[in-house]
């Protein structure tokens, strides 16, 4: 049997793509395994034992740094960005559908946070606060920080999304009687849902673990991101490895329960 002899640029892929994994899942792979160390273990290898002892460490009162209070505020930062992410990115694809006055001027203006470097941003939205005598907090500051950053990349999904939805079902629709908003929310709706969640889920992901953007915008309490990069310079035990764990599977955990999601959505779309 003929076998087609592989290419130069085929291998050099192969080992790129290789390189790439690592890069990507071996710092994941460390944390997971030194989470595990043994009562007495350090923060290097080798293993000194094995014991959950460093995940219920989590659970107790810690001198230095409040995982638990840092992680409700990342995740409820995270949900409200995720809300409104979902909300103005859906009601601009509706709107960019037709044509308006200044619309490419808007567009620019909407995506240029992008191009801006986070820190900078960070830096505009913390010294505002100041001079306006309002104290930066987490769910104020930090909020609309992070809106800068989710809002351009939600908004450029759902112009992809509705670039390529066809009108003509919304005009069988209105032929067959339904008015705008039975349109919108019996036909439009349940053929857009699973790019919606796909942008709740980015939007979620993005302020989850945003640091830059967060740094001069969170005030006196700490999100996830900037607790664990404090904790950096004062924690000597493994404590810090199974804080990565958990909050690395609670992010694989809410990415599957999205997918999981989307396919029963299309599944039930294919039914009906």
């Amino acid at each position: 049997m003929y076998r087609e002899k592989r290419s130069r640029e085929f291998y050099l892929l192969a080992i790129f793509f290789a390189v790439f994994v690592l890069f990507l899942y071996g710092p994941l792979s460390a944390i997971l395994i030194l989470s595990f160390q043994g009562p007495n273990g350090g923060l290097t290898f080798p293993l000194n034992g094995v014991s959950l002892r460093w995940f219920a460490n989590l659970f107790e009162t810690q001198a230095v740094g409040d995982f638990g209070g840092s992680f409700r505020r990342s995740a409820m930062l995270g949900i409200m960005v995720m809300l409104v992410t979902v909300v103005v990115s859906l009601l601009a694809g509706l709107a960019f559908r037709r044509k308006f006055i200044g619309a490419t001027a808007l567009f620019y203006l909407a995506v240029a946070s992008l191009v801006v470097p986070s820190i900078i941003v960070s830096l505009g939205i913390g010294v505002l606060f100041s001079q306006l005598g309002l104290q930066p907090a987490w769910y104020s500051s930090a909020f609309g920080a992070h809106l800068t950053w989710t809002l351009p990349f939600g908004v450029l999904i759902m112009f992809a999304v509705f670039n390529r939805f066809s009108p003509a079902y919304e005009e069988a629709a209105r032929d067959l009687g339904a008015s705008s908003w039975q349109t919108f929310s019996n036909v439009v709706l349940p053929m857009i849902a699973p790019s919606l969640i796909g942008v709740g889920l980015f939007g979620f992901t993005l302020s989850y673990d945003e640091f830059a953007r967060t740094l001069m915008t969170a005030g006196s309490f700490n999100t996830l991101p900037l607790e664990i990069y404090g904790m950096t310079t004062n924690v000597t035990t493994p404590v810090l490895y199974a804080l990565g764990t958990v909050t690395t599977v609670f992010s694989f955990l809410v990415i599957a329960g999205t997918l999981g999601l989307i396919v029963h959505l299309n599944r039930r779309r294919q039914r009906s």
